[in-house]
């Protein structure tokens, strides 16, 4: 009795084995293929022409806006600089390292960011904010009081 159920569990294992190399050979019959994780589209050919010219504009959302500073600007900005003394001589009207770390510099010092030059506090703090006088009613336009060099604002919370 125990030999028959060995040699019925022998064969059982022998028979599995066999089935399941039959089944390994039948599903690959040729080289292996390389499994894509991404699934094919129908269309194909239309998207790969699509891709293409996504490509090439990939990255013109960063070449939209304001690219630079205007020259005009940045001689109002380095002039505030300076009477700020933060920087020295003439304002020159191109936004070079110098007048890049002036205003870095400027920035740290009053508890800012200083990664992106020119922040928007800072040029207010300087007095050169946005323009109010071409607005309809300046006397009852809801405007922060902000005065040049003071910083802080009326609706500040400290």
């Amino acid at each position: 009795m125990r030999n028959r159920v060995l040699s019925s569990i022998c064969f059982v294992c022998i028979l599995a084995s066999a089935l399941s190399a039959a089944a390994s050979s039948k599903s690959v019959p040729g080289p292996a293929k390389k499994v894509s994780s991404k699934k094919q589209s129908p269309h194909s050919a239309k998207s790969k022409r699509a891709s293409a010219k996504s490509k090439s504009k990939k990255g013109a959302w960063k070449r939209h806006g304001q690219q630079q500073i205007a020259d005009d600007r940045t001689r109002e900005i380095q002039a505030a600089l300076i009477k700020a003394n933060y920087l020295d001589g003439a304002p020159s009207g191109s936004m070079d390292a110098r007048t890049k770390a002036a205003l870095s510099r400027y920035q740290q010092d009053n508890g800012w960011q200083t990664k992106v030059v020119p922040d928007s506090r800072a040029l207010i703090k300087l007095g050169l904010g946005p323009d109010h006088s071409n607005l309809l009613n300046p006397t009852t336009a809801a405007l922060p009081n902000i005065k040049p060099g003071d910083g802080s604002s009326s609706g500040s919370q400290e």
